[in-house]
C-alpha cells in the first residue's frame, strides 16, 4: 500500500519560525544600516580627500609637474589644478570641482606654524619630486562630527583623526 503525501504547503508552525526569525535579523541589522547611511557623504568627502591627496603625489611625480588643491573654505568646493593649466582651464576646473554634500561643512586649513585659514581659499601644493606642503584639512557633519585630514609632505598616506587635531596637540 502506497501513502501519497500531499504537499498543501507550509504549516503554521514553519510560517512562525520564519517570520520570527526574519524579525530578529531585521532587529539586529536595521540599526547598523541606519548609521552607514547616515554616514555616506561623511565616507564619501573622506575618499575623496584621501584618493585625491594619494593621486596627487604619484601624479606629480609621474609627470613631472606640480599640483595645487584648492580648498575654497566660503563655498564648500575644492579642485585641483597644475602648474600647466591656462586661465580658462582653470576656471573649468574650479566649476567642476568636488562641491561637498550639504550636511558636510569645511571648517578650516591649517599649516604648521601659521594661523588657521578659516574663509577664503587654501592652497596645498605638490611639488614635482613627490612632497607636498604639511595640512591639516578639517571637516564637521551635520551632527558635530568633526574629522581631521593630516597631510604629509613625505608619506603618500593621509593620517585621518575622527575628532578635531590640531599641530600644537
Amino acid at each position: 500500500m502506497f501513502y501519497k503525501r500531499q504537499n498543501r504547503g507550509f504549516t503554521l508552525i514553519e510560517l512562525i519560525i520564519v517570520v520570527f526569525l526574519i524579525s530578529i535579523m531585521l532587529f539586529l541589522y536595521i540599526p547598523k544600516f541606519q548609521e552607514a547611511v547616515m554616514f555616506d557623504s561623511t565616507k564619501r568627502v573622506s575618499r575623496w580627500i584621501i584618493g585625491k591627496v594619494k593621486a596627487l603625489k604619484e601624479g606629480s611625480i609621474t609627470n613631472h609637474k606640480s599640483y595645487f588643491l584648492h580648498i575654497d573654505l566660503d563655498n564648500n568646493r575644492m579642485w585641483v589644478t597644475d602648474e600647466l593649466m591656462s586661465e580658462e582651464e582653470m576656471q573649468n576646473a574650479e566649476q567642476q570641482g568636488f562641491e561637498l554634500p550639504d550636511d558636510i561643512n569645511l571648517l578650516d586649513v591649517e599649516y604648521p606654524g601659521k594661523d588657521k585659514m578659516l574663509f577664503g581659499r587654501a592652497d596645498i601644493y605638490f611639488y614635482k619630486k613627490g612632497y607636498s606642503d604639511k595640512a591639516l584639512i578639517h571637516i564637521e557633519d551635520s551632527s558635530n562630527k568633526q574629522l581631521s585630514f593630516l597631510i604629509e609632505p613625505f608619506l603618500s598616506k593621509v593620517e585621518l583623526y575622527e575628532k578635531y587635531v590640531e599641530f600644537e596637540n
